[in-house]
C-alpha cells in the first residue's frame, strides 16, 4: 500500500509544481508560500479531525513535537527556496533540482538513521544526482 502513496505523493507534487508556477506568476513567491501553506494547514487539520487522529494527541511527547517542529521548519525553508526558485526559473528544470532531495534523503537516511540501502536504491539515487547535475551544467 505505501507503493500507491508513494505515487500519489509523486503525481501530487507534480501537480503541484505545475499549479504553484502559475500561481506565483506576478506575486511575491513568500506569499505565495503563505497562502499554499494555510491551505495545508487546513486540510491536514481537517483529515486529524474527520479522521480520528485527534484522539492519539495525549501520544506525543517531547522528542515527537521537537522533532516535529524542525521538520516543520525543514518543510517552511524548502517550500520558500521552491516558490522563489519557480518565480525565477522553469518549472521543467526547477522541478527535476528539487528532486535532488531523494538523492539527500537516501544519504541522510544511511548517515542518521542506518538504513541500509540496496544497490537499486543507491543505483536510483546516483541517477537523480546525474540527472540534476546536467540539467544544472
Amino acid at each position: 500500500m505505501w507503493k500507491l502513496y508513494a505515487l500519489l505523493a509523486a503525481f501530487f507534487a507534480a501537480l503541484t509544481a505545475i499549479l504553484a508556477k502559475v500561481g506565483v506568476t506576478g506575486i511575491n513567491s513568500n506569499l505565495a508560500t503563505a497562502i499554499r501553506t494555510t491551505v495545508v494547514l487546513f486540510l491536514a487539520w481537517a483529515v486529524v479531525l474527520f479522521g480520528g487522529g485527534v484522539r492519539t494527541i495525549p501520544q506525543l511527547g517531547g522528542k515527537n513535537l521537537l522533532f516535529l517542529a524542525l521538520s516543520g521548519l525543514a518543510t517552511g525553508l524548502s517550500w520558500l527556496c521552491y516558490f522563489k526558485a519557480l518565480d525565477l526559473g522553469p518549472v521543467s528544470k526547477v522541478a527535476p533540482i528539487d528532486k535532488l532531495s531523494v538523492a539527500f534523503t537516501i544519504l541522510l537516511s544511511i548517515l542518521f538513521l542506518h538504513e541500509t540501502a540496496d544497490p537499486k536504491v543507491l543505483a536510483g539515487g546516483a541517477l537523480i544526482l546525474l540527472g540534476s547535475l546536467v540539467i544544472l551544467w
